[in-house]
């Protein structure tokens, strides 16, 4: 399981630094400063959390606890609803798919929660 949040992590890291990229790059000057705002913080949580799962991935060495891989899971599941909300968001002015943001911030909180459970029980 080490395994594979190393490798979500990476990839997780790889697609957002393509997205900052892009976002710096290509979206500059087409989309308005708010919308601009959105996308850049989808890539800035995206990185956070593409790092935590390298920590979810080190943390299962040492204390392979359920609330450890859950905390992994939910990282995975906060980046897709957060970030993938945030670039749906940013790339399509369809104002209503941020209703869905705060889902992936919960999810975010509750793999943190999880996380400081597993290592604490561990």
């Amino acid at each position: 399981m080490e395994r594979v949040f190393a490798v979500l992590g990476a990839a997780s890291a790889l697609l957002a630094v393509g997205a900052g990229a892009f976002g710096a790059h290509a979206l500059r000057g087409r989309l308005t400063p708010d919308l601009l705002a959105a996308f850049e913080t989808g890539v800035r949580y995206q990185m956070y959390h593409a790092l935590a799962l390298f920590c979810v991935a080190w943390a299962a060495t040492r204390w392979p606890v359920g609330p450890v891989r859950a905390a992994g899971w939910l990282f995975v599941a906060g980046t897709v609803v957060f970030s993938g909300s945030l670039y749906a968001l940013a790339l399509s002015g369809a104002r209503g798919i941020g209703a869905v943001t705060p889902l992936g911030g919960l999810a975010f909180l509750a793999g943190w929660l999880a996380l400081a459970v597993g290592v604490w029980r561990g």
